[in-house]
């Protein structure tokens, strides 16, 4: 009897707990003055950026365990990133076009944005490229760092 009234405590105390409200995160977009949004913004901007020019930026920028999915459906990693950072240049006239960023909690945010690239695609080498993109920010320590990212092609405006 008693492995009974074991599992039937268990099963009331897991029913109680139910019935408590969840605390929900807090979530909040950033203000324009918020410092950590303007190093975020700019570490992305200078993401952007390197893909016209090895700036060095990945190695700090993403975390170990990064993933991300291309504009073509893809995984990459932060190795492939890296690779990818050491090859030659094809594109010019890069640029972050816009940017939001959307905290959660102290230790999380969600980025969204677009950027812009001409030369990117190498079957059209003189074409303008855009995206926009969602890449999530987490605070490990006293260290930002990008955890993971999602990337769309869209027609340029």
């Amino acid at each position: 009897m008693r492995p009974m009234h074991v599992r039937i405590s268990a099963v009331a105390f897991a029913m109680t707990l139910s019935l408590l409200p969840a605390s929900a995160q807090q979530s909040h977009w950033a203000s324009a003055d918020d410092k950590t949004a303007k190093y975020i913004i700019e570490m992305e901007r200078k993401w952007a950026e390197g893909v016209c020019v090895n700036n060095g930026v990945v190695a700090g920028l993403l975390a170990e365990d990064f993933q991300g999915t291309s504009t073509q459906g893809a995984r990459f990693t932060k190795a492939d990133e890296l690779r990818d950072e050491k090859s030659a240049r094809t594109a010019h006239d890069c640029g972050l076009d816009e940017t939001k960023v959307r905290f959660f909690g102290d230790s999380l945010a969600i980025v969204y944005g677009s950027e812009h690239a001409v030369g990117k695609d190498k079957s059209q080498p003189n074409a303008k490229v855009c995206q926009i993109w969602t890449d999530t920010w987490l605070k490990r320590g006293n260290t930002w760092q990008i955890i993971a990212s999602q990337d769309n092609r869209v027609a340029c405006r």
